[in-house]
């Protein structure tokens, strides 16, 4: 069948194979007069031919969204990078002191340098500073471990006790005002806070329930108002009951207005002078690295440069002979586990004076 259209008396179009044809067959001119219209040629360069549909690839994978899994995991690897400093950052981040403990925490020391007093001095050295209280009848000087960036400090509380004024100065020479938050005379601890501190290094608490005697230790403190003084030694003996005076007036022994030496009881006979009627038993580390009055409230470190105690007493047989000659250090030191520390921190955070 064939199918005829004519337009306007120009043109006749026929469609023999349907209307694809019917836009492109031309039939004979309809006024002969004019010349015949040129043969069709089917576009080449306009027109392409309909290339093949592609083949379906696999379908795109879903983005999985950033869940609170995802976001556990990506904590887990920013802490992981920052190590030891993951307190401190913590503290920066939310404007709260918090104190640099031990767990996850990288060494304070790096794994290469582990027992070197050296690499221990030079980590924690910043970490500890000298104690100087102004009392009635005279003076006191200890020493005392930073704890916060923002100056809360951890001593003994006989180096503090009865003060009236105490001024606190850093390994780097810096000298604060000091005021005290709390005490806890049945442990020996007291926590003094520095004003207008900030930016100071903490140092970093670890874990008294790991410690074995042969341990090797470091100690800090300013003995004699030495300040950074560093000995070192091992773990002599663990859970020794050392009895130490509550009353104020008998733990003034370190430095000018007592004799010099911090009395305190060991298997029933006294050390250093008498502990007087009212007096605190609690669980001390021994150890044979050197203290000497002012030492008290100063750190002992372990290897890998945490805190494992806070020294409180030491024996000098300077209390039982005439001669000067024969004061200091015989060996004979006790600290308090960091472990009982940190259980009392709240405590003294909460203004405790007991």
């Amino acid at each position: 069948m064939t199918e005829s259209i004519r337009r306007s008396g120009e043109y006749e179009y026929e469609n023999p194979q349907g209307p694809y044809a019917q836009q492109h067959s031309y039939s004979a001119p309809v006024n002969p007069e004019w010349p015949p219209p040129p043969s069709y040629q089917p576009p080449t360069a306009t027109v392409a031919a309909a290339a093949p549909a592609p083949e379906p690839g696999p379908a795109p994978r879903k983005k999985r969204s950033r869940g609170p899994i995802g976001l556990l995991v990506a904590v887990a690897i920013v802490a992981a990078a920052v190590g030891g400093g993951t307190a401190y950052a913590f503290q920066e981040l939310t404007g709260k002191d918090s104190v640099a403990s031990t767990g996850t925490t990288a060494n304070a020391v790096p794994s290469s340098k582990k027992g070197d007093v050296a690499a221990i001095a030079s980590a924690v050295s910043p970490s500890v500073v000298e104690v100087r209280a102004t009392l009635s009848n005279g003076s006191s000087t200890g020493s005392g471990v930073i704890i916060t960036s923002g100056g809360e400090i951890v001593t003994n509380n006989h180096v503090v006790s009865g003060a009236t004024s105490i001024k606190v100065r850093t390994s780097d020479g810096r000298s604060y005002t000091a005021e005290v938050v709390g005490t806890d005379s049945s442990k020996d601890l007291a926590l003094i806070k520095l004003k207008g501190a900030s930016g100071l290094k903490a140092a970093s608490l670890g874990d008294s329930s790991g410690v074995q005697v042969g341990d090797t230790v470091v100690a800090i403190g300013s003995p004699e108002g030495l300040t950074g003084t560093v000995t070192s030694g091992i773990v002599s003996a663990l859970d020794r009951d050392v009895t130490v005076p509550t009353d104020e007036n008998q733990g003034q022994g370190q430095g000018q207005g007592g004799d010099g030496q911090w009395p305190f009881q060991f298997g029933g006979r006294e050390f250093n002078g008498d502990t007087g009627s009212s007096t605190t038993t609690y669980k001390a580390i021994q150890t044979d690295a050197s203290l000497n009055p002012g030492n008290s409230g100063g750190a002992l470190i372990d290897a890998a440069g945490h805190v494992i105690g806070i020294n409180s007493a030491m024996y000098s047989s300077s209390s039982q002979a005439s001669s000067s000659s024969d004061a200091g250090s015989i060996g004979l030191g006790f600290a308090i586990p960091v472990n009982t520390v940190k259980s009392d921190l709240a405590k003294l955070r909460a203004g405790s004076t007991s």
